[in-house]
Parts: C-alpha cells; structure tokens; sequence
C-alpha cells in the first residue's frame, strides 16, 4: 500500500507544480516585460505633388524589425497654395506657405529631438513635367527648398524628384503596411510576420499621373515593371507601373483641349462633363500649356486667349469624349497590354484606391462594397444635374473641383474597366479609402519605411523575460508533464477502485 501511495503523491506534486510553473511563466511573460525604453524617433516628409503639398510626421520606436522600423503618422498640414512645380518663375515665393506648416510641426516633436530628426521631400508627376519642360526651372525650385530648409533646426537629406514607379511601389508599401499585411501584434505582444497572410494591390491616382502596383499571379514572371521590395526580412515583387499625364488634372486639361480642337477652335465650346447650364471662362494656357497637351495644341495658340466653356451635362457623350484620351490601338489584339502598348499582367486579389479616386467616389456619395452597375447608374444621374443641383449636393466643394467630378467619374470608370481590365466581377474587390486609423494612404509612408532601412538599429524598447521559442518549448514540456501526471493519478485511481471491488468480491464469497 505504502508502494502504490509514493507514485501517487509524487505524480500528484509534478501535477501541482507544472500548473504553477505554467501560470507563473505566463504571467511573468506578459506583464513583466523590461521596458529600456529609448524614447521616439521622428521623421518629416513633404509630399510635393502636381496640385498642392502635403507635410506628414511619423514617429516609430528606436526599436526595430528586420531594419525596418514600425512607423506610425502623428501630424498632417496642407500647404497654402498649388503644387511647388507652379512656382518655376518665382521660386523663392515657396517658403512661406511651407513655413506656414512647418511652425505646426515644430510644436508637434519635442524640441530636443529637432536637430536628429530628418526632413525628406519627394516631389511627383508636376516636378516630373517641369524637368521634362524646363530642368532649370526645375532645379531652381529644388534648390529654393534646399536652401530654406538649411536654416531650420531638422537634418535635411534633401529634396528629389521621385520617379512613377517609385511613387507606385511606396504606395503600395503604405496601404500594405497600414492593413497589417507586413506585421501583426501575437499573444505575446511582439511583432511577427502574418501567416499566409495575402497582400493588396495599389491604386493612386493623382494631379498629373496614376500608379497601379499589385503582386502578380505569377510574380516571378520577368515584366519590366516588377521591383523587388524587402521589408521585415521578406522580399516582394511588386508589378508596378505610372503613367504620366493620366492624373486627374492632366487628364482634364487633354479633354478640354480637345474639345476646343474639335469645335474648329470657336472661342466658346460646349462640354458634355461640366453641369449643365454652367459657364466658365479659361485661358489657352490654363489647358494647353501643359506638356501632357502639346500635341493638341492649336497653330493659332495664344497663351493668355480666353476659351468660354459650357457645359451641356451630357454622361453618354462625356464617356465617349473621355474614351478618346486612351490610345488602345497600340494594344490590338493583346489582352496583356491595357493601353498606351504597356504590358500589365491579370489584376489580381484585392486593391486599395486612394488619393482621386476616393475624392470622386466620395463626391457620388459611394462609399463601402458597391457593384460596378451601382457605380455606372450613380455616374450617369450625377452628370445629368445641373450646375444649381450640384451646388445643392456638394455646398462646401471648392468651384474647381465640384465642376470636374462628372470627368473624373468618367475617366475612373475608364481607367479601371477599359485600361486595367477590372470587370463586374473583380470590381468589389476595389476598396476607395482614404485612410486608415489616423494615418493617409499616400506613398509618403512608404517612402519613410523604406528610408527607416537606413536608420541605425538601437535597442530593442521591450526585451520579454523569455525568447518567444524558449516560451513556447517550456509551455509545451510543462503542459505535457501535467497531463501525464493527470493521466497517471487517474490509472491509479481506476486501478485503486478496482482493486477494492475484487475484494469486496472475495470478502462475500469466504465460506464461515
């Protein structure tokens, strides 16, 4: 009896202890994290596109991930005025609407951390046509903005113009990284790489280009415009394509151009995109100065020669007129290659559209899952309204952009159906955001984690008790050992019961 009670108490112990050991470790593991806490770090980016400029402050822990540091937004200023490639004649002009933002950003990063942290400033497709059209111009802008940042208290690194399939891949980092696609908390709050986790196509469209990034179905096909992305130890190949003078802008300056080609150059065109009985009155240059209209520009061009354009709200003759901006007979007979003779593989899986494409879809008072019929029915009422019911619908929209959102409907509709060859099937797959949390869909966080890669590594801000392996190896052992000695206590207990029944038995049947 002595033999078989030992066991007993001993299983009964390891049983007692591994439970504790795993409640302890658990405990330990979760609340007892060491905190060195190094403090933040701080970066600033200018998005310096075709229409206007944007400031944008990230801040991310000194710890890191795989060389890339968890980056999250915290401020945002837009600055007064157009974008900074309308400045080519009188650059030195730019530095007080920055200034204006710049103040802001100041009161927003401890003043002991200014001079550490670093100033970026990416300009887009505007600063990529003025280069195109006159690169003096273009640098003296460039060295306007360098030489009002030398007198402030961040670390400039300087001021460039990004190419289109940057701004697309930078995208596309952003909306990844801001879904969670790249990085997730576990149970045991540190950062790891999702499982199987699918990422998600990109789809900007700004004043003066559109970006389209996404992984193909087979991303180790060689397209020329597949780029490989590392982030958190993981590499991506990411098709990615800009088509300059397809942003919203450009693209409605090459409409109104054509229109006034077709009218035999009248001084008074109708426009089937504007409202109907809206009248506004633009200068030759406002609409065919643009390097995107060159090649509509009339013989008789005068710059400052007013164009008095009406509008007619017409939606079937506004597609028809906007079909006309896409060059598809370049494309004949290749269903890889969109328009433009540009080859693009299968639109794959879920897209984000952001910038433009949000505005508009916004406008249309769309918003969520919407089928592709939706869409087309809520363009072609829209475009139908008058310029006093649109004013009606949209009362706080600024004049310039309330006018357009008939063409920009237009054009998104032939841009993504026509171009892209996204369907009535792969439509709802299509998400219009324009942020996520606090922080913008826009390429300028992408471009700030890619620039992290370059920021030294410091110490990790919460070193755990315990290697999340070594955690997980000690659980499965402890775990393991109590449900044995469980296992053995209730053997033992059957074996007991039985043994007392048999006796019972013999106790019954001794003959007196």
């Amino acid at each position: 009896r002595m033999l078989t009670r030992t066991p007993s108490v001993v299983a009964q112990v390891f049983l007692i202890l591994s439970v504790a050991l795993v409640i302890a470790i658990a405990v330990i593991q979760i609340n007892r994290q060491q905190i060195l806490s190094p403090g933040l770090k701080y970066g600033i980016v200018l998005d310096a596109g075709s229409s206007r400029t944007t400031v944008y402050v990230y801040e991310w822990p000194a710890e890191k991930e795989n060389d890339t540091g968890v980056v999250s937004q915290t401020f945002q200023c837009n600055v007064k005025g157009p974008g900074i490639s309308s400045y080519e004649t009188n650059p030195g002009a730019l530095a007080k609407p920055i200034d204006d933002c710049l103040n802001k950003v100041k009161e927003r990063i401890p003043a002991h951390l200014h001079k550490n942290t670093s100033v970026y400033l990416g300009a887009t497709a505007g600063m990529r046509l003025l280069r195109l059209k006159n690169e003096t111009a273009a640098n003296e802008v460039l060295a306007s903005i360098q030489s009002y940042f030398r007198a402030q208290p961040f670390e400039f690194r300087g001021a460039q113009i990004i190419t289109g399939p940057e701004e697309g891949v930078y995208g596309w980092i952003t909306a990844n990284y801001l879904m969670g696609n790249f990085l997730e908390k576990n149970l045991w709050r540190t950062w790891v790489h999702p499982y199987r986790k699918e990422t998600m196509g990109a789809l900007d469209l700004g004043g003066a280009s559109t970006q389209i990034s996404f992984i193909p179905e087979d991303s180790e096909e060689n397209f020329n415009s597949t780029l490989q992305v590392r982030l958190y130890g993981y590499n991506y190949n990411v098709y990615t394509h800009s088509f300059q003078c397809y942003g919203r802008d450009e693209a409605e300056k090459r409409l109104l151009a054509l229109l006034f080609q077709k009218s035999n150059s009248s001084f008074n065109v109708d426009n089937p995109c504007y409202p109907q009985r809206y009248s506004t009155a633009l200068t030759m240059k406002y609409f065919s100065g643009s390097l995107c209209t060159q090649s509509l520009r009339p013989a008789n061009y005068s710059p400052n020669q007013t164009v008095n354009f009406h509008g007619t709200g017409d939606p079937d003759l506004c597609q028809e007129m906007v079909s006309l901006l896409f060059n598809s007979t370049s494309c004949t007979d290749r269903e890889d290659c969109p328009f433009n003779g540009i080859h693009q593989p299968k639109v794959k899986g879920n897209f984000v559209a952001f910038s433009g494409f949000y505005y508009t879809i916004n406008a249309l008072n769309l918003s969520g899952h919407f089928s592709l019929a939706d869409f087309n029915s809520t363009m072609w009422l829209f475009c139908s309204q008058s310029w006093t019911q649109l004013q009606f619908t949209l009362p706080e929209v600024e004049e310039i952009y309330a006018r357009s959102y008939c063409f920009s409907a237009n054009f998104i509709y032939y841009l993504l159906v026509h171009s892209y060859n996204f369907d009535a099937e792969s439509w709802p797959q299509i998400h219009f955001q324009k942020e996520v949390g606090n922080s913008s869909i826009a390429w300028s966080l992408g471009y700030m984690l890619s620039l992290t890669n370059m920021i030294p590594a410091e110490g990790k801000l919460i070193q755990l008790p315990l290697k999340p392996s070594l955690f997980a190896g000690l659980l499965v052992i402890l775990t393991s050992t109590a449900l044995l000695c469980l296992l053995f206590l209730v053997y033992l207990c059957i074996g007991s019961h039985s043994r007392k029944n048999i006796s019972r038995v013999e106790h019954v049947f001794i003959p007196e």
